[in-house]
């Protein structure tokens, strides 16, 4: 059952991105998929930057938790351990999301956003420990 959720957790941390750039598309002005780049940067409305940057920071944020998880599993990490670290990292993926796009305190977001890469330190760090 935790490895079923942790999966769950990968398919959620990829998919992200796109709700963060739905939001974008959706706070500005008619939406021009032929320049999608340029329409964002014409746009006035700081929620779509912000939100694009959301959907930048979480492609970023995808790749290392991706692997951690990949590793932390090939090393023999508990299950139970994988999973509360990819539950963990999703919901302050999402709450880093949410923080960027409403414009809260940059404080706040760096926070969150710390507390979700930590979780994909963890990962790797038990994956080392485990096969050392």
């Amino acid at each position: 059952m935790a490895l079923a959720v942790t999966y769950w957790c990968v398919l959620v941390a990829a998919l992200l991105p796109y709700v963060w750039v739905s939001v974008a598309k959706a706070s500005g002005e008619r939406y021009d998929n032929r320049d999608p780049r340029g329409w964002t940067a014409r746009q006035s409305n700081p929620r779509v930057h912000r939100a694009d940057a959301a959907q930048l920071n979480a492609y970023e944020a995808f790749a290392p938790f991706a692997a951690g998880v990949v590793l932390a599993q090939l090393a023999g990490v508990a299950a139970d351990r994988i999973a509360l670290l990819a539950v963990l990292f999703v919901v302050f993926r999402i709450l880093h999301g949410l923080v960027y796009v409403a414009g809260w305190k940059h404080s706040l977001r760096s926070l969150v956003w710390f507390v979700a890469f930590a979780c994909v330190v963890i990962l790797f760090v038990q994956a080392a420990l485990q096969v050392a």
